[in-house]
Order: structure tokens, then sequence, then C-alpha cells
């Protein structure tokens, strides 16, 4: 038996990514997010740097259209050795 999927697609899915604040962290997530969301707005992007500056947060709102979407756009943010924690 399968368990029916509780998202309904397209619809708008916010990712958390967060990593070390460096100069070229947040062009990276970016980078990553376009390749699996092509049509991803950059004004439906937020920046928010830790208390101490050490860190930075990202949440990128895309349109997501499928879970495959959603699972390949995990994988790649968790598996590049910028990204600590994608939420």
């Amino acid at each position: 038996m399968t368990t029916p999927d509780i998202m309904q697609f397209p619809m708008a899915f916010p990712i958390k990514v967060m990593g070390q604040q460096v100069s070229h962290f947040e062009a990276t997530v970016i980078e990553i997010v376009q390749r699996h969301a092509p049509d991803f707005d950059l004004a439906n992007l937020e920046s928010r740097a830790s208390k101490g500056g050490n860190y930075l947060s990202i949440t990128a709102t895309i349109t997501a259209t499928s879970r495959e979407q959603l699972d390949a756009l995990y994988r790649e943010l968790s598996g590049h050795p910028m990204v600590k924690i994608v939420l």
C-alpha cells in the first residue's frame, strides 16, 4: 500500500540553507537553486546573518513542481561542502 503524497504541486516551497558567511556562499546557493528551479525569482530570496556574523541563513522560496525536484535540490544543497544545514 502506498501513502498518498500530501503535497499539492505546483506550490510555493521555502528552502532554508545555512552555511558559513563567505563572499560566494549566497551566489553558490542561488546557482544551485536556479539549476533545479529555473524560474526562481530573486525577489523570493531572504538572507540573514547570525548574531556573531559567522553564519548566513538563506531562505529561497521556489515554485516546486514535484517531489523529485525537491529531492534533487535537497541532495545537491546538502552535498555541497559550503552548506551546513538544509531545512
